[in-house]
């Protein structure tokens, strides 16, 4: 048995308080300090369309859409795999939604500090949790947001504490996230009980959101936070296409309108790749948007699950999406819209994904990655896919969690 914690049975960890359960881990000596953040309205405006949740005036438009908090349930996923390991944890908290609610919940009683406005919490509130977890002296912070959170709390511990983010905002570019809830335990787990855990530095990536509704992507450094060492659990950063690759894009664009049928509607997720199918036909595209098309002609611009939902009632359709450059992830990274209800009622059968070889080769052979919000549906998806990568061409590729 080696040190990846995957493959330890359930025996073996329900014993962790009594014995050594695997080379390279040890019995810990008190119990590990964790600070748990719960940002309750990240990624709100993810499945409603409006690409942030950043501001109260967006946050009620998003609720008046039918938007639905999610980073409850994301870090809930992450504190379940955890739960093995409550007896050797000190939870720090902050009340109500942004973690004392779902540490009770699930059978722990953390030491909740601060106070909240419930149901109106905002960036300060994710600043004054993290200042207090630094005077606690927690061993990592563990939090669940997207990138604008994560920012939040690089202003207010830079480097002191290693941080580990569970995905669960609208814009997640930053490098200090785990790929999905489950894994984001797993690097807890390594982190805080394995012997010799190393941090490295990580990017802090955030978006100006006004721009990125316009269609406009303009993101930069913000600064950088501590991450466990974990390469292949930690996403990369998102990186672009570089200019020169438009014959490769067109060769792609005329496969796929090629295979396009009549009677169908076709889902094109946001990005360069998909912008370049819209384009051989003469349309416009929204480039950080989902976009619908039927019989060659754009029905829908910028698109939200719902209308996604209502068009999949009528006519069946398929999906057309390309993987974000230097991450791979499919789904459940800016476009949203394309839910696990939408991904079904497409079937997975009928996902088209697009690409330029040279965003494959930025993978440096990792797999491409789905984290849609439903485990089911991303173990359903997980194997292998066919990647189109020109005109008349195709790889198959691996596909993971």
């Amino acid at each position: 048995m080696g040190n990846d914690l995957e493959s330890v049975s359930p025996e073996s960890i329900a014993r962790l308080t009594k014995s050594v359960i695997g080379p390279g881990l040890k019995q810990p000596e008190g119990k590990k300090k964790l600070g748990l953040i719960v940002n309750p309205i990240a990624g709100l405006g993810g499945r409603v369309g409006l690409k942030g949740s950043d501001g109260n005036e967006l946050q009620k438009q998003a609720f008046a859409l039918g938007a639905a908090p999610a980073a409850g349930k994301r870090a809930g996923q992450t504190l379940e795999k955890l739960q093995p390991y409550f007896g050797n944890l000190q939870i720090y908290t902050y009340p109500g939604e942004m973690g004392a609610e779902l540490c009770q919940l699930l059978g722990y009683r953390p030491e909740v500090c601060g106070s909240i406005n419930p149901g109106r919490t905002t960036a300060r509130d994710t600043i004054m949790a993290a200042r207090q977890f630094l005077d606690r002296g927690v061993d990592v912070i563990l939090f669940a947001g997207g990138d604008g959170t994560a920012r939040d709390i690089c202003s207010a511990v830079g480097q002191e504490i290693p941080v580990v983010g569970i995905p669960a905002g609208v814009k997640i570019h930053s490098g200090v996230f785990a790929r999905n809830p489950v894994t984001t335990a797993d690097i807890v787990i390594q982190f805080l009980f394995q012997k010799n855990s190393e941090t490295e530095e990580a990017e802090v990536m955030d978006v100006d959101e006004e721009l990125y509704r316009k269609g406009i992507l303009a993101s930069k450094l913000f600064g950088y936070l501590l991450v466990p060492c974990r390469k292949r659990r930690l996403q990369g950063i998102k990186t672009a296409i570089p200019p020169s690759e438009a014959a490769s894009l067109a060769e792609i664009a005329s496969e796929v309108i090629t295979m396009m049928q009549p009677g169908l509607v076709y889902i094109l997720g946001p990005g360069t790749t998909t912008r370049a199918v819209t384009r051989a036909l003469g349309l416009e595209k929204t480039l950080l948007g989902v976009d619908v098309i039927e019989g060659k002609q754009v029905i829908l611009k910028d698109a939200n699950e719902r209308q996604l939902l209502e068009i999949l009632d009528k006519v069946s359709g398929k999906i057309i999406v390309s993987p974000i450059g230097g991450q791979g992830f499919l789904f459940g990274r800016g476009n949203q819209p394309i839910s696990p209800e939408v991904i079904r009622k497409t079937g997975s059968a009928n996902i088209w994904v697009i690409c330029i070889p040279e965003k494959l080769h930025s993978l440096s052979g990792g797999p491409l990655l789905v984290d849609s919000g439903d485990v089911h549906l991303d173990d359903e998806l997980a194997g292998y896919m066919s990647v189109i990568t020109g005109y008349r061409e195709s790889v198959i590729y691996p596909v993971s969690i």
